[in-house]
């Protein structure tokens, strides 16, 4: 890892109309370290991109809490992230930190991707190199709608076609899955005896469902979830832990990526069964590298990631689940795993996003 303060300009200046070097930064939410030791989305897949881009060539910087461990410059706007510190927030108040900090030093490159929702949006609007933003959450709530369409002029970048849909005339550059199949994850091509829960301990992320199905059922669940803020341990202490005592589930908390891949492979079939329409849903194919299917509502970006009958199940309710259940084992688990390596690689992504930051930087310098 390399640290420093603000950046120093670099020797060298590569023009982005040539297939070299990019000098590119990236804003990181400040809640976690990158990579995350634990729960995380976001800050994975900006993990993903930190290490892909830098083994490529570019000059990446990352903007990012100082307690990050990546192979490029790291600019540490807190020393620590703030879950280290217990702060239980989601810390998107944090996010004019992230940017200010880089916009001390715009110049120093050819292009800036933001992965703090609509924090980068004036940064866009106004700053001397282009901004791109990578939308990461639901766009539909918390005044998502009147903010892409009070700044239709600025860079977005979808996760899935699912999440665009309600906001049809934001400035869309492209619509690019997460890349985060690694091939070095654990993996089993034999069916196992358990359910899997992985994901926030909220309504949305169907932990009361899934525990309905595993008690229809009778098979056992096991549930690795984030408690830290308010919602979740209600969740936790209402929902979770009665099924633990009723001898349904067993809760093993947030799990370090090692462990989390050894309980998703180890599992009869992931559940991702909220009543919601999942952005994108880096669970799915977190639990299908692994060989393991996914049985998930059908909805949202889960209709982009999951094949039905072939990596998994897609369900309209609990009925559907259930009978989901009952076929998992039938499905080809290294053919499921196989199909994730492919089709969500790391290096698959970061061409889509070489291709998005080549062709900003190029209009930026009225290139063609």
């Amino acid at each position: 890892m390399a640290r420093s303060g603000p950046v120093a300009a670099f020797r060298t200046a590569m023009s982005p109309k040539t297939n070299g070097p990019l000098r590119v930064a990236l804003l990181a939410p400040l809640v976690t370290p990158i990579p995350p030791p634990a729960y995380a989305g976001t800050e994975r897949v900006i993990a993903a991109l930190a290490l892909h881009l830098h083994e490529r060539g570019h000059e990446v910087t990352l903007f990012a809490s100082g307690d990050s461990q990546v192979p490029c410059r790291l600019v540490p706007v807190l020393e620590e992230s703030l879950w280290a510190k217990g702060y239980n927030g989601d810390g998107r108040q944090y996010a004019p930190m992230v940017v200010a900090a880089a916009w001390r030093d715009a110049d120093q490159f050819d292009v800036i991707h933001s992965h703090l929702e609509g924090g980068g949006f004036v940064f866009a609007r106004h700053g001397p190199k282009p901004v791109v933003s990578t939308l990461h959450n639901r766009l539909d709530t918390e005044g998502m709608p009147h903010l892409l369409s009070s700044f239709t002029d600025v860079p977005v970048v979808a996760i899935s076609d699912s999440q665009r849909r309600w906001s049809p005339d934001a400035n869309w550059v492209a619509t690019i899955h997460h890349g985060i199949a690694r091939r070095e994850s654990l993996s089993s091509e034999r069916p196992g005896a358990y359910l899997v829960v992985v994901g926030r301990l909220t309504w949305e992320k169907g932990i009361e469902e899934a525990i309905q199905v595993a008690r229809d059922l009778c098979i056992p669940l096991k549930i690795a979830g984030k408690a830290h803020e308010e919602v979740e341990r209600e969740m936790l202490e209402n929902v979770v832990e009665p099924a633990v005592k009723d001898g349904v589930a067993e809760f093993v908390g947030e799990l370090p990526p090692n462990e989390r891949d050894a309980l998703l492979a180890g599992g009869l079939a992931t559940l991702m069964l909220g009543a919601w329409p999942e952005p994108f849903g880096l669970v799915a194919v977190e639990s299908m590298v692994t060989g393991t299917p996914v049985i998930g509502r059908r909805a949202g970006g889960l209709t982009e990631t999951v094949k039905h009958g072939e990596t998994g199940f897609l369900v309209d309710d609990l009925l559907e689940a259930k009978t989901a259940v009952q076929r998992a084992a039938s499905l080809d688990r290294l053919a499921i795993r196989n199909y994730a390596l492919e089709t969500f690689s790391p290096d698959l992504m970061v061409e889509r996003y070489e291709a998005v930051y080549r062709q900003l930087a190029a209009d930026a310098s009225g290139g063609p």
